[in-house]
């Protein structure tokens, strides 16, 4: 599939406590498999159709108040996928008040992932 030259893509930066737990959580345990950048104090990591990035802070309560919304198709897979590799704090999939199913994570320093699709049926 070719790229369309003039999409926009919103890419969150997270912060982190510690880069290289960061890295461990996200490529173990949520598959950001491809390393696109990484320093003492930042962090770019993809997998497929997604990307994250990371950067350092000594501020657990902005790590606590972080969150990201990623929205799509593929939802069902991912919360499998995490689910078989055993995220601890995976919640199960729920249609919420606003019509949305959702499942979340918490990184272990505190960002919450949230994500979501239109329920289907």
């Amino acid at each position: 599939m070719a790229e369309n030259p003039d999409r926009i893509e919103v890419l969150p930066v997270l912060p982190s406590l510690d880069i290289q737990e960061t890295f461990d959580f996200y490529t173990t345990l949520l598959g950001f498999s491809e390393v696109v950048y990484r320093v003492d104090d930042y962090l770019i990591l993809r997998r497929p159709d997604m990307e994250l990035h990371f950067r350092l802070t000594d501020d657990r309560t902005l790590c606590e108040r972080t969150s990201v919304y990623l929205r799509g198709g593929g939802i069902g897979d991912l919360h499998r996928e995490f689910s078989e590799r055993d995220v601890p704090t995976l919640t199960p999939m729920a249609v919420r008040a606003w019509n949305m199913e959702e499942f979340y994570i918490h990184d272990p320093h505190g960002n919450l992932l949230r994500f979501a699709r239109i329920p289907k049926g």
